[in-house]
């Protein structure tokens, strides 16, 4: 099947009658290649973005970033947003499912932080609607950090550094310190960690941004029709879909008893219906797809091919993909590891799982 780029370029042969030189066919191809990827994507934002209700300041941002690192959000003091969200290893702990209280899986795999402001909603099934919903779920999950909105309160009053953190980072609220504002901080600090990649550089017309293998990557990854579930700012994370459209993934892929957007909706149409993985920093971000089950980019794209549109890819065709995909690994902002306040007699103490 010859691409949409493919008959756009010869198309404009014709009609001049006569073929380009090289260069001037390349330099057409690249044109209607970013024409066609423009309609599709959406190059990140330049700034920071912003949250309706939820307005930044430095003070919240760097209030958020240390509850961000705190392992005292944890029951046991051992487990902070960090440890399954990595800022060093793609904004994941690059395990299948994730390690919490009393060294417990989780059931799916953890998605990166990274860029998550951008998502429709958070969670696989998309059950937080934005981050700040997100921050409170981890705290008070028994497999993850165990804890409870009233410990963590306690926690944070007993330090009269975090007290002062909170009143600067909510001045015209008479109790700062509180759980709903403990959310809204991590949300605004995690808010900032957008990561521009060579992709956003090319969609902005910088042609020497991707390199051939990623530029007939990206038009596969479009001709092929990725793109109906991997579009927009973000390539996914903003509507959801059925795994397995044409052919269902085996069980060491798909495992038995989780389906997904089911479990929030409890509608029969949501049965194995999940939030399409957003692809920014995919390739850093192993293992793939929420059961964590797939550890090899290229193996991710056979099976996405085979079970969501029913057209194998070839070898090749793999390995091109994976080549753009390459191309949305991006910079991640510098984030200084916080000195976090010191506890005091009334911090409440660890609590181990038995």
């Amino acid at each position: 099947m010859r691409s949409k780029l493919a008959v756009l370029a010869a198309t404009t042969a014709l009609a001049t009658g006569s073929f380009a030189t090289t260069a001037a066919a390349q330099e057409t191809t690249t044109e209607e290649l970013r024409e066609w990827a423009l309609e599709m994507f959406q190059p990140l934002p330049s700034t920071t973005p912003a949250i309706a209700d939820n307005p930044a300041s430095p003070e919240k941002v760097e209030l958020g970033k240390a509850l961000y690192f705190d392992p005292r959000m944890s029951a046991s003091g051992v487990f902070s947003c960090y440890s399954c969200h990595n800022l060093a290893t793609g904004g994941d702990d690059n395990l299948e499912t994730s390690v919490g209280h009393g060294w417990q899986k989780g059931p799916r795999n953890a998605p990166t932080v990274l860029n998550a402001v951008l998502n429709i909603a958070q969670f696989w099934d998309g059950r937080a609607s934005d981050l700040k919903e997100q921050a409170k779920g981890p705290v008070q999950a028994g497999v993850e950090m165990a804890n409870t909105p009233d410990n963590v309160v306690a926690m944070l009053n007993s330090m009269p550094a975090y007290v002062s953190m909170f009143e600067a980072a909510f001045p015209d609220e008479t109790d700062p310190a509180s759980f709903d504002n403990m959310a809204k901080a991590i949300e605004v600090f995690e808010a900032t960690l957008i990561t521009p990649a060579p992709f956003d550089a090319w969609l902005n017309g910088d042609d020497a941004a991707l390199d051939a293998d990623a530029t007939a990557g990206l038009e596969l990854f479009m001709d092929k029709g990725c793109i109906a579930c991997h579009a927009g700012v973000n390539l996914g994370g903003q509507d959801y879909y059925p795994f397995g459209l044409v052919e269902k993934p085996g069980a060491d892929v798909l495992p038995e008893g989780d389906k997904g957007r089911f479990a929030v909706t409890e509608t029969v149409d949501d049965e194995y219906v999940f939030r399409a993985a957003p692809l920014r920093n995919i390739g850093v971000t192993a293992p793939y797809f929420h059961s964590g089950k797939v550890w090899d980019l290229e193996t991710a794209v056979e099976i996405m091919a085979e079970s969501q549109l029913g057209e194998p890819v070839t070898e090749e065709e793999a390995g091109l993909i994976v080549a753009f995909l390459q191309s949305l690994t991006g910079e991640v902002p510098d984030v200084t590891v916080p000195v976090l306040p010191p506890e005091t007699a009334d911090t409440p103490r660890p609590v181990y799982m038995q």
